[in-house]
């Protein structure tokens, strides 16, 4: 058996060389140089940032500075910046450490307000709440956009406030790009002195994000997202909000994280951060132009092709688009032939072959649903993948419709 067919090796060996077009960088995005950079100036040296010593002292130093430029980037004090596993991590510590802490200090605190368009990671997590720790879940409805409604929100705070240990929102839909009204939870949250909580995984880099501004009281990063490497997030917090820990040791990260911090990575973090947040205005215009050429050109192939989102209020790359009587799963398999790589939704939820929940919740039936396909851009996105998708989307859609085909 030659090396090329051992199973013990095949399995580790990277797919074929060919043209591909990246149309899935809501899911993860290139790494920037630079984070690879950050990251290859300090995996050679040898030193625990928790360590007294002078190797130690060195490593902590590197994650401090760290902290400093994701702090000044996002508009928080250095000493909010909690370092994560990613964004995963960084959700289920800001909703299941809200909500122990607060249930602690009042009993009747153990209602948890989200929407029912959140990513998984806070979904699954208020609902392992519910099954294990007695929360009472509710899930905010949202117009056809994906955009909360605001008014069953402040219904929900108002007809017992004082029973709401949390409220966790998007602050950008990772399926249709729908921006949510932050500003506006947060004003009806703290009049009741509510800590609220945001996944803007999908948002840092993207658009404006400010947390001190914003007033938000716990947010969600990670590093793969907006160019920096795998397994490494931040979740920002308010020095004087209380999260009960998920992880317990040696009591890094104010106590609130213990493990050994990743140094490398925390560097790569941090260059991916600044230069995303430091380029973000730019960066939007540019990705703003593509997708308008992108949905046109897609509009133009598929004449009844349809746009999800809100047409205003989202993020400048994401592109979320129904086409009647195919099958997203087909679609993306036929496009994926040609090497144009998109998704039918989360990434987190892959290979599960089911409706998105994001797209029930706006209204959309089963069959509508299905329908779906998310092309998201990036920063190494150009013109010419965007009219290779543009050719390539009407042959697919006529296969995938006459495979439908009873």
């Amino acid at each position: 058996m030659t090396p090329a067919t051992d199973p013990a090796t095949s399995a580790t060996k990277p797919p074929p060389a060919r043209e591909t077009v990246y149309l899935d960088h809501a899911a993860t995005t290139p790494v920037r140089p630079e984070a690879v950079a950050a990251m290859a100036a300090h995996l050679h040296r040898v030193g625990n940032p928790s360590s007294l010593h002078a190797s130690g002292r060195w490593a902590r130093r590197v994650v401090e500075e760290s902290r400093e430029a994701i702090a000044g980037a996002v508009g928080c004090r250095p000493g909010e910046v909690v370092f994560t596993s990613g964004g995963t991590e960084s959700d289920n510590l800001a909703v299941k450490g809200s909500f122990w802490s607060r249930r602690d200090a009042d009993p009747r605190r153990t209602r948890v307000l989200t929407s029912a368009v959140e990513h998984h990671a806070v979904l699954d997590a208020v609902h392992w709440l519910a099954e294990r720790e007695g929360a009472d879940v509710e899930l905010l409805p949202v117009d056809r956009h994906g955009r909360l409604d605001v008014s069953a929100l402040r219904e929900s705070v108002e007809r017992d406030p004082d029973t709401v240990a949390l409220v966790t929102l998007m602050w950008a839909n990772n399926e249709v790009g729908t921006l949510q009204p932050i500003d506006e939870v947060v004003a009806i949250a703290h009049e009741h002195g509510i800590p609220v909580h945001t996944d803007a995984v999908q948002a840092v880099g993207a658009v404006p994000v400010d947390f001190a501004a914003s007033g938000v009281d716990a947010l969600t990063l990670t590093g793969h997202k907006l160019g920096g490497p795998y397994g490494v997030g931040a979740l920002v917090v308010r020095r004087e909000v209380s999260l009960t820990p998920l992880i317990h040791g040696g009591g890094q990260e104010r106590d609130i994280r213990s493990g050994t911090l990743a140094t490398p990575a925390i560097a790569g973090l941090a260059a991916a951060v600044e230069l995303a947040v430091e380029q973000q205005a730019e960066h939007a215009a540019a990705l703003e132009a593509l997708r308008g050429d992108l949905v046109a050109g897609v509009r133009h192939a598929v004449p009844d092709a349809v746009v999800n989102g809100h047409p205003v209020h989202r993020l400048p790359g994401n592109a979320h688009l129904r086409f009647p009587g195919c099958e997203g799963d087909s679609l993306l398999m036929l496009l994926d032939a040609r090497g144009i790589e998109c998704s039918t939704g989360s990434a987190c939820s892959a290979g599960v072959p089911q409706a998105s929940h994001v797209l029930l919740a706006m209204g959309c039936t089963d069959t509508e649903a299905r329908s779906s396909l998310r092309f998201s851009l990036g920063r190494t996105s150009t013109a010419a993948d965007v009219a290779a998708l543009v050719e390539a989307i009407g042959p697919a859609v006529e296969r995938a419709r006459a495979a439908k085909a009873p």
